[in-house]
């Protein structure tokens, strides 16, 4: 593999004159505006027999601007000023047309277009030349590389309380704010890249190179970035280089009228469960597309890494379809393995490594390859930490299948420790996922129906309402200080939302009901969703203080099944957790120096019984308890 990426990198510098002039591309291919007012236009497009460029500007005449054919099935187009001003005016449509190798005119948007929007009357997308006569201008630094990553993941289109789509704006000015407060020190942003079909998620990529139009102008998108880093925040982007849509009028499919051009033609070019186009990572000007792709949201935007997503699709021809990860080696290394997929993430880390290392990259990545968060220089992946996906896993499948009394708390910790030495794990309690329609949060899960009729403290505190706050805090700040490096939670989550997520489409009538996250719901002091936002945030400021997440992984000295006790320390902090559905002890030994109460799940301003004295000291004994020396009772 490390051979596979030394020859790319070798390549690349005889030929294209370094990384650095490579995936500058974005610089040069698409629509560009030239100093003198000219424009300079440059697509790949090999299976093309010609190429012209059609808008507002000609009277949408499609054959009056030819490209020039150039080697390796690249074209380009120089349109000179008129009177010392843009013949291409800032705001115009326009179309790549390609004339097929059958003869047809297909009118295609560029791969590299910067700003696509859509007429509420049609249904597809239109190229919208981007040059404003002043783009915004950041005026905050990026925040230096943190230590402890504490992630809220977010998507703008739906953080309002409102049904309809959010704007950049909106997250700019109300929930940044609320982000802060609560003690993240990172939003992963998803949905940004252009995707045709809202309700996808943002998982169906139709324009690479442009932010959403529906939130906003890709001003207001970088407005927002400069405002996070004024508030100490990393914005990381979920970037989707695993798959494309499938849509030809306004997405990359069959952009030059083959079957291939960025794609593998035939089988290995579609992917059967997302019903989507898959990238040949083999073929050079898609190394410079993907490559320049990821440069441009960092240089132009400011985004301080990534998130990539369908990692596990992209290391193996199978996609993790049909296959289950064991961790027995052959499961990574062999012909079924994607080295082409694996050394162009490879190539990507270098990249960001090389010319931006202050950037962080995280890899979505169920499978477990190993080496994927350890340097290229290693042979490893480049990444910088992997999510931990078999933690929420774990939880569902607890909470569904097990009673109280049937928790196995070994198996737990197991789930929560089991990472790769030395390669940085994301924890998170439960996925954006289990958030969809069709599956559950845990809050959800916990509480169900009467989180419609039972979360007012007006109420009588029931028997499911208490067990869902108290299960919720214990499982994600066990989760927060034992399952990883960092933390990352999906917006809403930290208070319970209610309900489900469903985005507008056909089978709901196009509805934005349950498009939104209900903030309000954590202001109104006569509900309990106030309990769970304040640990969320008391959780984070804890973490903040002390910094477990960049500490050595925890010592566990206590499992214990019979009394559904978990002990362990990390970062000179004890945590202790009692999973017995209705045993309270007094006196239980716990190894441990000095015992002062920090964050305590019953506390009342959380939703609990107040049964702790917090303002007392307790002090250790000479006591050996669990292989350590000396022990306090609790």
């Amino acid at each position: 593999r490390y051979s596979l990426f030394h020859n790319h990198l070798k390549n690349i510098e005889e030929s294209e004159g370094g990384l650095d002039k490579f995936t500058k591309s974005y610089k040069t291919f698409g629509v560009n505006q030239l100093a003198d007012g000219g424009i300079y236009c440059k697509e790949w497009a090999p299976g093309a027999e010609a190429v012209f460029l059609a808008g507002d500007f000609n009277g949408w005449n499609p054959s009056s601007h030819p490209y020039k054919k150039l080697e390796y099935g690249k074209w380009e187009l120089f349109i000179p000023p008129e009177d010392g001003k843009s013949p291409v005016p800032h705001g115009s449509k326009l179309k790549v047309v390609i004339r097929a190798q059958n003869g047809a005119l297909l009118y295609r948007i560029s791969p590299w277009a910067r700003y696509v929007v859509r007429d509420e009357d049609k249904v597809n997308y239109d190229w919208v030349h981007w040059n404003p006569p002043q783009s915004y201008i950041h005026k905050n630094p990026s925040p230096k590389r943190l230590k402890s990553l504490r992630i809220y993941e977010s998507h703008v289109g739906i953080a309002s309380p409102e049904g309809k789509v959010a704007s950049y704006k909106n997250f700019t000015y109300n929930v940044l704010p609320r982000i802060k407060d609560l003690g993240y020190n990172c939003v992963q942003l998803m949905a940004i890249m252009e995707h045709a079909y809202y309700a996808s998620f943002g998982y169906q990529v139709t324009s690479f190179f442009a932010a959403s139009s529906r939130y906003g102008t890709p001003d207001d998108l970088k407005e927002m970035i400069d405002v996070a880093h004024s508030m100490g925040i990393t914005v990381l982007l979920d970037v989707v280089h695993s798959h494309a849509s499938k849509n030809s009028e306004d997405g990359l499919n069959q952009f030059d009228g083959t079957d291939s051009c960025f794609f593998h033609s035939g089988y290995r070019g579609n992917h059967q469960l997302w019903d989507s186009r898959l990238f040949d990572y083999a073929n050079w000007e898609v190394l410079r597309f993907l490559l320049s792709n990821l440069r441009m949201w960092i240089e132009d935007y400011r985004f301080d890494g990534f998130r990539f997503d369908g990692v596990t699709s992209m290391l193996y021809h199978h996609h993790g379809i049909g296959t289950g990860f064991s961790g027995d080696y052959n499961e990574y290394f062999g012909l079924h393995v994607d080295e082409d997929a694996l050394c162009y993430l490879m190539l990507a880390n270098h990249m960001i490594n090389t010319l931006h290392p202050e950037c962080i990259t995280i890899a979505e990545d169920v499978s477990g390859m190993p080496a994927l968060c350890r340097p290229v220089a290693e042979g490893g992946g480049g990444f910088d930490y992997r999510l931990a996906m078999a933690i929420p896993d774990k939880w569902i499948q607890i909470i569904k299948e097990l009673k109280d009394e049937d928790w196995n708390m070994g198996n737990i910790v197991h789930t929560l420790t089991n990472r790769r030495c030395e390669e940085k794990y994301i924890a998170y309690a439960e996925s954006h996922d289990q958030a969809l329609v069709g599956d559950k949060t845990l809050a959800f899960r916990l509480m169900d129906a009467e989180m419609y009729t039972n979360m007012s403290v007006l109420m009588p505190l029931t028997p499911v309402i208490d067990r869902g706050i108290q299960l919720h805090k214990m499982i994600r700040l066990i989760t927060h200080a034992l399952g990883g490096e960092s933390y990352l939670n999906f917006m809403g989550n930290e208070f319970g939302h209610p309900e489900w997520l469903d985005f507008p489409r056909i089978g709901n009538n196009e509805s934005y009901h349950y498009a939104r996250r209900q903030f309000n719901l954590t202001e109104d002091d006569l509900l309990r969703y106030k309990f769970l936002n304040a640990f969320d945030r008391d959780m984070n400021k804890l973490e903040e203080r002390f910094g477990w997440l960049a500490s050595p992984q925890a010592y566990v000295s206590e499992k214990h099944e019979s009394n559904k006790v978990i002990a362990f320390e990390r970062a000179g902090l004890i945590f202790i957790f009692n999973f017995h559905p209705y045993q309270s002890y007094v006196d239980y030994r716990v190894v441990a120096f000095k015992y002062k109460i920090l964050l305590d799940s019953d506390a009342g301003e959380y939703g609990g019984h107040q049964r702790l004295d917090h303002n007392t000291e307790y002090f250790s004994e000479e006591y050996p308890h669990n292989y350590r020396p000396h022990s306090i009772m609790v």
